[in-house]
């Protein structure tokens, strides 16, 4: 008897077509009605799980009997309920380092664009308005020989100060849980505490983690450390900076400008920001290349495969469990 796959989000057609030469497959598909409603029906007799950003819990799980992998077609895990999972013995797969280098180019782009204040100036354009000369109120920011300040010196964290270090000789200072000598050390980085590091950056950059040390972990206090020509990119989750503080902060020109990637509603329909000229906003695609999307997703679709195979996959986020299997 084939095993049975639920893919509860949108995937590569080709890797789709593999699941179904291997699989019995069933898709939540938005069109049929209740998501939740239709995933706790799917996987009542489900193996595994693939798919991105849906909301995994005990409401939408309950029901599963035999579920031994949810595959995820991320890095980031914050959509799934990581207690549950463990109680109920349920891998969790993610895909790391594939994506690296894509996100550190998105964080290098929202960077750029912020300090040359690229959106602003092409609506300037577009609209008619360019019938001089720009003047000192189009005037953007260097960023070659800046201060880069890293929050969060993992993989991406890490792509990003050598895109800094190496194409822009900028002066790389980085916070993190604990120094990273092995990084820093080709990069000349320079390990501070975050308030340093806010004093001291012209270019600040949020790559954390989502987790309970992180929630709001740059609020008012924060922004107010900043220098006032500073610009802020966050590439990591939208709860890390407190959204409203950071409105007030642009629109009360205490910092340069912001590049965001991500925010703390998803998707965004309205907010202050849109009405800012001095923040970059962007629909969350930090991996969203073409060809990043297929790594991701063909290293889900072996993550899962290898687990139903009764092998260890690459990279599991709750590897603890493992043991005892």
């Amino acid at each position: 008897m084939r095993k049975k796959v639920v893919v509860f989000s949108q995937i590569d057609l080709e890797v789709l077509e593999k699941l179904k030469e291997k699989y019995d497959v069933s898709v939540i598909n938005p069109k049929l009605g209740d998501l939740n409603e239709q995933i706790l029906k799917e996987v009542t007799h489900a193996d595994a799980l693939i798919g991105a950003g849906r909301l995994l819990n005990e409401s939408n799980l309950h029901s599963a009997t035999k579920l031994k992998v949810i595959s995820s077609v991320s890095v980031g895990y914050d959509n799934y309920d990581l207690n549950y999972l463990n109680d109920k013995n349920i891998l969790l797969c993610n895909t790391q380092h594939v994506l690296t280098e894509s996100t550190a180019d998105l964080a290098f782009t929202l960077l750029m664009s912020a300090a040359r204040k690229v959106p602003s100036l092409d609506r300037w354009v577009k609209n008619g308005e360019w019938t001089r000369t720009i003047g000192a109120d189009e005037f953007g920011q260097d960023i070659h020989g800046k201060a880069l300040g890293i929050i969060g010196l993992g993989h991406i964290g890490a792509a990003i100060a050598r895109r800094g270090f190496y194409g822009f000789n900028m002066n790389v200072l980085y916070h993190n849980r604990k120094p990273k000598p092995e990084i820093a050390h080709s990069l000349s980085a320079q390990y501070c505490s975050l308030t340093e590091l806010l004093q001291r950056s012209d270019y600040v950059v949020v790559v954390v983690d989502s987790n309970a040390e992180s929630q709001a972990l740059i609020g008012e206090k924060e922004l107010n450390l900043m220098q006032k020509h500073a610009v802020i990119i966050n590439i990591s989750r939208g709860a890390v900076i407190d959204e409203n503080a950071l409105i007030q902060a642009l629109k009360n020109r205490k910092i340069f400008a912001a590049g965001l990637d991500v925010y703390q509603t998803e998707p965004l329909q309205s907010s202050e920001l849109f009405e800012l000229d001095n923040v970059v906003t962007l629909p969350h695609i930090g991996s969203a290349t073409a060809s990043t999307r297929k790594k991701m997703a063909e290293l889900a679709y072996q993550n899962l495969v290898d687990v139903l195979d009764g092998k260890q996959p690459q990279y599991v986020v709750n590897a603890s469990l493992l043991s005892m299997k």
